[in-house]
């Protein structure tokens, strides 16, 4: 049985960035073959245009569907269902796929979607992404341009034109496995840190709460998530029935200040000797990353007695281990990398996990 294809949901307000997210993810891509889904609607497909244009090996014109006929939510069995089984019967399958909704598409409609008989089988929810206005939000806003927010939601009959933005907001957020706060840029420190402290309150356990700017974040941080949201969805609730909603997305002041790189992320390796117990190693890995918000930690163990090295991945606190291959000549020593938002103590986590 073949491994079932990853797919990440990115939801979020117009203007959240989540196109810029998505730009930046797919010039970033380290060789991995990304197919994308833009629930485009009422703006002549000006998001596909630009992401198009990328010209990235790993994304190319054939690997980007755009979706129109109004918000994904209200339109699954008839545009998404096919367009995935199309993606899910070609002959060079993407490695990964990433859905862009709406501004105003719920998540959890769409992340039930795979559930359907024919993809169940083949794809899996990796994540879901929901991108949030740092400065809009600290406003009280939710959006930094309310009107263009309304505006959208008229053109698309099936939504519920009536809910408040802040009903639509905790939705995305009830559904979120990370939440990024974007234009973080825009923010004094403390402000970053009162609404982070917030959305982690507000927000289910286990879900990373991270800031970006421009939405620079590493690839290994934003996809490889490995939730299965779709087995998931009693924990997701809507927290407002309101089915029908709304439309297309996007930051269209477009980043010339491309540069912000990874600055806001550190990556860091730490080696140890054999473990003689893997359980209490994987009890003491998982404190070191609650202890210091750890977001990934990845890398292999040797333990005493077996000839396999064992794999370890962790996203947050969810720690997998699995035996893959012999060591064969390679030295049988432990070595993981921890990667972070900048600022981690790495002297104090790197004697946490040769403790």
């Amino acid at each position: 049985m073949p491994a079932k294809i990853p797919a990440t949901v990115v939801t979020g307000f117009l203007g959240a960035g989540k196109t810029t997210l998505i730009r930046h993810m797919l010039q970033n891509a380290e060789g991995k073959k990304i197919a994308l889904i833009i629930n485009e609607f009422g703006d002549l497909g000006v998001d596909g245009d630009i992401l198009k244009g990328c010209g990235e090996e790993t994304c190319t014109e054939d690997d980007i569907v755009e979706l129109s006929n109004g918000c994904i939510c209200c339109t699954v069995a008839d545009d998404f269902i096919p367009t995935m089984e199309q993606l899910l019967a070609r002959e060079d399958k993407p490695d990964h796929i990433v859905i862009e909704t709406s501004g105003l598409a719920l998540p959890q409609p769409l992340v039930r979607a795979f559930n359907w008989p024919g993809i169940s089988t083949k794809v899996t929810v990796d994540g879901v992404v929901t991108v949030v206005d740092g400065r809009a939000v600290t406003d009280g806003q939710f959006a930094h341009n309310v009107a263009a927010v309304d505006a959208q939601r008229a053109q698309d009959e099936n939504l519920d034109h009536d809910t408040p933005l802040s009903e639509l907001f905790e939705d995305q957020i009830a559904c979120a496995d990370m939440i990024v706060v974007n234009k973080a840029d825009l923010l004094a420190e403390e402000e970053v840190q009162t609404l982070t402290t917030r959305l982690r309150t507000d927000s289910r356990e286990g879900v990373q709460v991270i800031k970006a700017a421009m939405g620079a974040l590493p690839v290994d941080v934003l996809l490889g998530q490995g939730v299965g949201a779709e087995s998931d969805l009693s924990a997701r609730h809507e927290v407002h029935h309101h089915h029908h909603h709304h439309d297309n997305d996007e930051d269209h002041h477009h980043d010339h200040h491309h540069d912000h790189g990874h600055d806001e992320f550190e990556s860091f390796t730490v080696s140890r000797g054999e473990i003689t117990d893997t359980a209490a190693f994987t009890a003491q890995v998982t404190d070191t990353i609650r202890a210091h918000n750890i977001l990934r930690l990845k890398g292999f163990v040797a333990v005493a007695g077996k000839p396999m090295r064992q794999t370890m991945q962790a996203v947050g606190p969810r720690v997998d281990t699995y035996f893959d291959q012999p060591f064969g000549d390679a030295p049988r020593e432990t070595k993981l990398v921890v990667i972070g938002e900048s600022g981690l103590d790495q002297t104090a986590i790197t004697a946490a996990l040769q403790a």
